[in-house]
């Protein structure tokens, strides 16, 4: 039994890696991040077959039943920071495991529901904090696994949310008029059950850097060998064996290797402090010596500082551990929670630019067809245009994918974001300009190509160095998706208050038109934030005043 759980522990263990392998069992990770998407996003998407029949069974408005899904929505989105903490606190696979866990308890309570009320509770409240559990942790170790792929990796993998829309919902539609629809969202409830096994395949990725203790001393006091070895060959002295010492009150001694010839063989450290002491043979006066044991000194005293670091750093990391009466309170709570995000400017332009571009998510799939139908389209033939969405998305997430890998811009991915969110904006702006299918066709094509490029890209660019980059995406990633839910909710409402005031279904996309605009000025803002050129940091006080002492120096060595 012991053995069985000690392989249990290698499989689904911990993966180490010197850096990250842009393969190996991230390909996994991969395939587990494909399935989550189609038990996401793409079954919240694919809910609206069950208007008509929870309108009818339950007596209620279109408005009603909709908000089961912006519920669900609001807190999957809202409870992002959650997320983000309970992943820092328990990891990956618990987490992920629990959210599959809540999402196909939510889903098949559903099926059992007497009233949209219940509903609001089961799959608004239940399943939604499930979806909530899921998507980001698994895009966030699946960014993890992957650097020079993770764009191409991550677009490829979500299209799991285009192929949901583009093949469940036709499928899961006939299923409902065969079985009825409770008993079809309790099927779906038990195919959602899969994310618990996706959960357990999420093994984390620990990065151990090549060691480079060795490095690191066989580099150090270069100039301190050299000066010896020149020593040597002008006063005709053989410095032999060893050198003595002392870095830190520590009781080990450090003998430091040094292949130099005839000269310095060895570098002792021991617990003298502050001692230098020339053994076998070596004899150097004056001055000379005094300069040589000046510069040992130094780097003493700087190997010194970094051993109490460590001994700090140590202690504290055990303090942590021991101590529970919350005297590391602060440490443990930094880990969960990392606010220096907060004080970035790049990732507050980008959380803006999520808040905004969030606006033109929702209005085209939610009133194309009444948009068509009101342009004199038939509305059987108005309803190909969701059809031609979901199909250009999918092309759209495989060509972004393929893009931002390419050499000449794998440093300006946030160029190629914003050439495509400039490109949706005019592309929801043409949708209101033209009167016929075909036209219509063409705009809704582009739009789910320009849909694509961004759904797949908008949050793992959190990942890049240009925003706040993968050590803090895990933190950044839950404020971020936290800040979107206020647009996810105030975006359909915003879209239909303007439809009932200006009687024209045109107006919901002029209105995701100017946030998507408002959005690329965010965007085009936030790599010049990240290189400090639109706010300059203040010099400290301290060193304006050694820095205009140094100006007076010289101006009195210039008279």
């Amino acid at each position: 039994m012991v053995q069985c759980g000690a392989g249990m522990t290698r499989f689904l263990g911990p993966n180490v890696y010197s850096e990250a392998p842009d393969g190996g069992w991230g390909w996994i990770v991969a395939m587990a991040f494909f399935l989550v998407e189609v038990f996401t996003y793409g079954t919240i998407k694919t809910f609206g077959i069950f208007l008509q029949d929870l309108m009818s069974e339950f007596g209620e408005t279109n408005n009603r039943v909709s908000w089961i899904v912006s519920i669900s929505v609001f807190v999957m989105t809202f409870n992002a920071p959650l997320s983000a903490v309970m992943t820092n606190r328990f990891g990956f696979q618990l987490v992920v495991m629990t959210g599959g866990l809540l999402i196909s308890t939510g889903t098949i309570t559903t099926s059992f529901s007497t009233s949209i009320n219940q509903m609001y509770i089961t799959y608004g409240l239940v399943t939604g904090l499930g979806y909530c559990l899921t998507f980001l942790p698994t895009v966030t170790i699946l960014s993890q696994y992957f650097t020079r792929r993770r764009s191409l990796v991550v677009s490829v993998a979500s299209i799991g949310e285009s192929l949901s829309i583009f093949a469940s919902a036709p499928a899961f539609s006939a299923l409902k008029n065969v079985i009825g629809w409770r008993h079809t969202m309790a099927v779906i409830g038990a195919l959602q059950s899969t994310i618990i096994i996706c959960g357990a395949l999420l093994r984390p990725i620990i990065i151990k850097p090549t060691e480079i203790h060795k490095t690191q001393t066989d580099g150090s006091l270069p100039k301190e060998m050299e000066l010896l070895s020149s020593q040597q060959d002008v006063d005709g002295t053989n410095t032999n064996d060893s050198l003595t010492i002392n870095t830190s009150e520590g009781q080990k001694s450090t003998e430091l290797p040094r292949d130099t010839g005839d000269s310095v063989q060895s570098l002792k450290v021991t617990d003298k402090p502050e001692t230098v002491v020339f053994l076998d043979k070596t004899v150097i006066s004056g001055s000379e010596q005094t300069s040589v044991e000046n510069s040992m000194k130094e780097i003493i005293s700087s190997e010194t500082e970094e051993l109490q670091n460590k001994d700090t750093r140590k202690q504290t990391i055990k303090d942590g551990e021991i101590d529970s009466s919350g005297n590391s309170v602060f440490a443990k709570i930094s880990k969960l929670l990392d606010f220096s995000i907060l004080r970035e400017q790049s990732f507050i332009f980008y959380s803006m630019f999520g808040l905004f571009v969030t606006f033109g998510f929702f209005a085209p799939q939610l009133y194309i067809i009444e948009l068509s139908v009101s342009r004199g389209v038939e509305r059987d033939h108005a309803t190909y245009m969701l059809s031609t969405m979901a199909v250009a998305e999918i092309f759209g997430r495989f060509a972004i994918g393929w893009i931002l890998i390419r050499k000449r811009l794998i440093k300006r991915k946030l160029h190629v974001l914003l050439v495509c969110v400039i490109a949706m904006t005019l592309d929801l702006v043409g949708f209101t300009l033209v009167r016929e299918f075909y036209g219509l066709a063409v705009f809704c094509a582009l739009y789910g190509f320009f849909m694509g490029t961004l759904a797949s890209t908008h949050i793992p660019m959190l990942a890049e160095d240009d925003v706040v980059g993968i050590e803090k995406m895990s933190s950044a990633a839950g404020v971020y998706v936290f800040i979107q839910s206020f647009a996810g909710l105030a975006g359909p409402p915003l879209g239909g208050v303007l439809v009932d005031l200006t009687q024209n279904y045109g107006s919901a996309f002029y209105s995701c038109a100017a946030g998507l605009a408002l959005s690329a000025v965010f965007l085009g803002l936030v790599r010049p934030a990240k290189r400090g050129l639109l706010c300059k940091r203040k010099t400290p006080k301290k060193f304006q005043d050694m820095h205009q002492g140094k100006e007076d120096c010289e101006n009195q060595c210039c008279v």
